[in-house]
């Protein structure tokens, strides 16, 4: 007897330790509406419970006691779901988190004690309203559908990544209390935002997200994810910059770019529409501590700078767009890079190589110029996605000169005919460097910004970036960040390049710079980051007027075409990148403009003088100049 009265007494304190370790759990935090629960919203009824349970009288559903919520939402959709949303179910659990979030239904309106006394209003951030466009989507249409980036268990079992389940799904379903227990405000003590456990790096959009998952020919959009440099960033964040709880972009994670309610961008939960979700920490300012010189790449846009289109409201991008980018000119952050994979870059591989800052980002081959590649290997396969065969490319004057050439092949904007490897001659972008011809000009290495020192070794290919580039760019010895982004320089161009141009074709060059400055300074400082101009061009060594032209004050620009023969003509066969401006030369007494290599002669007319067949020069009048112009 006495045996079971200390089994009984023994159960009765086991019985009691155990309540109050749950009670000690149910730390309610704002969600305590009482006198002096320290909530926005204060209610005359001290029992903190009662807002939301009632223990008779209540709903059926978990004994609930706030009015219900009838409200139909706007449900989230983007061009990339597989699962559609669906109405809350009432009596569900987010129906019951709406029942105060969507801000139909005043606070303390309860089923069992009438409209409870309440003072204080809720924070506005925390009401959702009746569009969930903005929010992360729940309350899916059943039955789930699979999708690359998420973890394979969500359909095939009904069960997340979380081994602690604290991240589990409601009756198969993604429901508000997946990610968020509405008891205990701060089992995450950095994000006391009802977290159903510690979401820093991440872990709790990675109980559902998986960026390992690999399937095929499916290109999971996560990829790399544990290894990119916004998972891995130490920079602080500061707190006005409002992009998550935690201390480090990198411990923010997902948060960091993507709000997870009331988001800015409609699409894909981002903080800010396409570009301006980046420029929170890429723009210079003190919203992350400390960031190098180089990762303020919004300063590139900035006038004098020209930098890259940003889209306008009228060609946003989207992530299912075709990646060659027909009629749709546009360049966002994300069309060049992955931010979900983008490493930093600590050593520059060699021509063509993507950087690591590109990786895992989309391009087109140069082969056909229609093939998708997924991921791109090399950086000009990435540029092809506008720089090739897309249609709708513009001549956009704020870019600067543009000139005509003598021969060309369809469109002038399409980049892969002029690299080709077929091409009579071209700067090796595509290919590598194959000419049979002597080129005495080129340096061993190319120059660093500054012009003096020797920057990375010249190798047998090259990069659209070694002449697009920021005019600051770190890899060749500025601070600023490295790629085409935006430059002082017309066309985005690394260094200073002039194009020679004249009123009327034939007459004389309005812009001439005799005697040129032969230094990073001068006219043809981007020439001079490969090629030795002073001890080499200056000399003639590759061609006898050289000196001539280039102490007059013509640009190289005249002569040569920087990209590479489009195709051949019967007067022109391209070598050396010959190929003339036709807004410049006009013809010698109707004669077609020409060059022959064996003579080293060509047939024209340029600022006002004749150049003949016979390799004699002579100077025409401004009448004989509009004559040759006309025939």
């Amino acid at each position: 007897m006495r045996r079971r009265l200390l089994l009984a007494g023994l159960t009765v304190l086991l019985t009691g330790a155990a309540l109050r370790a749950q009670i000690a759990g149910d730390v309610l935090g704002v969600h305590n509406l009482g006198p002096s629960g320290g909530s926005p919203i204060s209610g005359a009824r001290p029992d903190s419970c009662a807002y939301c349970h009632a223990p008779h009288s209540g709903l059926n559903m978990g004994l609930w006691n706030q009015k219900l919520t009838t409200q139909n939402y706007t449900t989230y959709t983007t061009t990339t779901e597989k699962n559609t949303g669906a109405q809350p179910v009432l009596g569900s659990d987010s129906n019951h988190c709406l029942s105060c979030h969507d801000g139909t239904v005043a606070v303390g309106t309860t089923v069992a004690y009438g409209a409870v006394t309440t003072h204080g209003s809720m924070y506005s951030s925390d009401v959702f309203g009746s569009s969930m466009q903005t929010s992360h989507p729940f309350s899916l249409a059943l039955p789930l559908k699979d999708n690359i980036h998420l973890v394979s268990s969500l359909v095939a079992n009904g069960t997340t990544a979380d081994t602690t389940k604290a991240i589990k799904l409601i009756n198969g379903n993604v429901e508000c209390t997946t990610c968020h227990n509405p008891h205990v405000q701060a089992i995450d003590q950095v994000s006391q935002n009802f977290l159903a456990k510690d979401g820093a790096s991440g872990q709790i959009c990675l109980a559902c997200h998986d960026p390992s998952r690999q399937s095929g020919s499916l290109v999971n959009p996560l990829a790399d994810w544990s290894t990119s440099i916004h998972a891995l960033s130490t920079g602080k964040i500061s707190p006005q910059a409002g992009v998550g709880s935690y201390a480090t972009v990198g411990t923010d994670a997902c948060a960091a770019c993507h709000a997870t309610h009331n988001a800015s961008s409609t699409a894909r939960l981002l903080r800010g529409q396409d570009d301006q979700d980046c420029i929170a920490c890429h723009n210079g300012g003190s919203n992350v501590t400390p960031l190098a010189p180089y990762t303020n790449v919004f300063s590139e846009y900035a006038s004098p700078k020209i930098g890259h289109p940003i889209p306008s409201s009228t060609n946003p991008h989207d992530a299912t767009e075709t990646t060659l980018l027909n009629n749709n000119r546009h360049a966002t952050c994300v069309d060049c890079h992955n931010a979900h994979g983008a490493e930093q870059v600590g050593v520059f591989p060699s021509a063509p190589l993507l950087r690591l800052s590109q990786k895992n980002i989309a391009g087109i081959s140069a082969t056909d110029g229609t093939s998708i590649l997924t991921p791109a290997v090399n950086q000009y396969e990435n540029c092809l996605r506008c720089h090739g065969t897309s249609t709708g490319k513009q001549v956009l004057a704020t870019f600067g000169y543009f000139p005509i050439r003598a021969v060309a092949a369809g469109d002038p904007l399409n980049l892969i005919p002029q690299f080709s490897a077929i091409a009579t001659s071209s700067h090796p972008v595509m290919h590598t460097r194959s000419s049979a011809l002597a080129q005495p000009s080129l340096l061993t290495y190319m120059l660093n910004l500054d012009g003096a020192t020797q920057g990375r070794a010249m190798g047998t290919q090259i990069l659209c970036t070694d002449c697009h580039n920021s005019d600051d760019n770190r890899e060749f010895g500025g601070t600023g960040p490295n790629g085409p982004h935006g430059s002082k320089w017309t066309h985005i161009l690394e260094r200073r390049y002039e194009f020679s141009q004249t009123a009327i074709r034939g007459q004389q060059i309005n812009n001439l710079f005799p005697n040129p400055d032969l230094s990073v300074s001068g006219p043809y400082a981007l020439c001079g980051k490969c090629h030795d101009l002073p001890n080499q061009i200056m000399q003639n060594t590759s061609w006898n007027q050289h000196n001539a032209h280039i102490t007059t004050g013509i640009s190289c620009s005249v002569c040569h075409t920087a990209h590479g023969m489009g195709s051949t003509g019967a007067t022109i066969s391209g070598e050396r990148l010959i190929n003339f401006d036709l807004n410049v030369v006009a013809q010698n007494n109707g004669m077609p403009v020409s060059y022959n290599r064996s003579a080293n002669s060509c047939v024209l007319v340029c600022h006002s003088t004749a150049h003949n067949s016979d390799g004699s020069v002579t100077v025409v009048s401004a009448a004989r100049s509009r004559l040759a112009i006309s025939k």
